[in-house]
């Protein structure tokens, strides 16, 4: 899959900017992080390794998180596309935006993260948020407010 995403971004002209969101010590952490989730310890993960984590399982939006990490057709993430999903959640750092105005958009920018949470919405990939698909994230956190309520009481 690593071959497959350079040369996608290859043949948009665009060089991956993954590496420079985070420092050498975040990519050390997320590494160990990485390798902690790989219970196959096959150097990629698979959804079933994301649903263990316990801020994913009980995230109305979890599932639509869990599936930002799986490019189309893809059943397993290795540890590069774990690092580019996760730069989308990295704050955006004015100063750092201000480094290259020549290079690439980081993908931690303010117009890569709407398109990041855009597409969490856009189950059908369509380009449009129907309906149907804010309802369904909607009745969710209802759900999820009504079970956290009713567990304080």
């Amino acid at each position: 899959m690593e071959k497959v995403n350079r040369s996608r971004d290859k043949q948009k002209g665009k060089k991956d900017t993954t590496a420079e969101v985070f420092s050498h010590s975040q990519i050390t952490r997320l590494y160990s992080r990485f390798t902690s989730l790989d219970k196959g310890e096959n150097g990629t993960l698979s959804r079933e390794d994301f649903q263990r984590i316990p801020e994913l399982a009980i995230n109305p939006l979890g599932d639509r998180i869990i599936n930002a990490f799986f490019p189309e057709g893809e059943d397993q993430v290795n540890f590069r596309g774990f690092m580019r999903t996760l730069a989308h959640f990295r704050p955006i750092e004015d100063n750092e935006k201000s480094k290259d105005q020549n290079g690439p958009e980081p993908l931690n920018s303010r117009s890569n993260k709407l398109h990041f949470a855009f597409r969490l919405y856009d189950l059908d990939k369509d380009d449009k948020i129907s309906r149907d698909e804010l309802l369904q994230v909607l009745e969710k956190v209802d759900v999820e407010q009504k079970m956290s309520i009713r567990f304080l009481h």
